[in-house]
This record gives C-alpha cells, sequence and structure tokens, in this order.
C-alpha cells in the first residue's frame, strides 16, 4: 500500500488544551471530526504516549483552538514537538481563557467539550466528546493538514496519527 495515499484525506490543525493540578497543558493534532450537529459532538484522536493523553484521561473536559493559515506556526511546533511533562508551552503562546480552559489567541475559533466516550486503538485513544460552547474569533481561512505541509513546510511528530516513515 502506498501510505501517502492518507495524505489527501482532509484534516484541520488544532491545538487540544486543557487545565490539570492548576496548569493549562495541550497538543497539537489533526485528527479531529465532527459527528453530529444536534446535539454537536466531536471525536478526537490523542496518541496513548501524549502527556495531554493523561490529562484528558482524568480531567475528561478541553477546548479545541482551531488554527487559521495565519496562525502563528510557532504554536504547532511548541504543542506538537515539546511535552507538557517538561514545559509549560501556554508560557509561549499567548491564550485567553473560556469556561477555565485555555484558547490560543490567534485561533479563528474554538471548541469547549466534554468527554462522553472513548474507543481505544493500539496507539491512540479515540475520544467522544459533546460540544458545550464554541465561537467563531474571526473571519479568517481555517488551516487545513494540506497547507500545514505544503506552504509550511511542517512535519508530523512520530505521536501524530498522519505520521509516515518515509
Amino acid at each position: 500500500m502506498n501510505n501517502n495515499v492518507l495524505n489527501n484525506l482532509s484534516y484541520g490543525v488544532y491545538i487540544v488544551g486543557c487545565k490539570i493540578n492548576g496548569k493549562y497543558t495541550g497538543c497539537t493534532v489533526n485528527s479531529i471530526m465532527q459527528i453530529t450537529s444536534s446535539p454537536a459532538s466531536i471525536a478526537l484522536s490523542v496518541n496513548h504516549d501524549n502527556y495531554t493523553h493523561k490529562c484528558l484521561e482524568e480531567t475528561k473536559e478541553f477546548s479545541i483552538s482551531i488554527l487559521s493559515e495565519k496562525s502563528n506556526p510557532l504554536a504547532i511546533g511548541t504543542f506538537g514537538f515539546r511535552s507538557g511533562r517538561d514545559c509549560e508551552k501556554f508560557e509561549i503562546i499567548p491564550y485567553e481563557v473560556v469556561d477555565n480552559l485555555p484558547i490560543v489567541k490567534d485561533a479563528c475559533g474554538y471548541l469547549i467539550c466534554k468527554i462522553t466516550n472513548k474507543i481505544e486503538t493500539s496507539t491512540h485513544t479515540v475520544f467522544i466528546a459533546d460540544v458545550l460552547n464554541g465561537d467563531i474569533m474571526d473571519d479568517k481561512t481555517p488551516m487545513t493538514y494540506s497547507y500545514y505541509h505544503n506552504v509550511i513546510k511542517g512535519k508530523s511528530p512520530k505521536s501524530a496519527p498522519t505520521y509516515i516513515n518515509d
């Protein structure tokens, strides 16, 4: 199989944020999809080894910052290639707090979610969540994973569901 065909699936680029032990943390993700619109629900895939996975398991709530094509690429790198075990990512990237959860300031929109179920795979958990709140922050074009790779020339960390070892 040519694994690169999977790059033709459409994805966005997001920062998932959560709060644990009084601190904000999170990670870059690209595997989020809407399940239903009423009631609003989504699915989110996170690697078992990510610190954010542990936090989601414990807190059962998270924010999604929807990045735009104009969002600072430093946010993607900070949240995608550094661990919340070792640094406080939200001290590096400007954010605001909505419903006690962090939102990246230069995102084009956000969602606030509560986990209701999960599906385990060999390397990732797919969290099913109700969307409790959300808003559009500006009218910039949301960043796609294709834009991230083709225009920004970004790479995928090994923990990403879309990582392909070339």
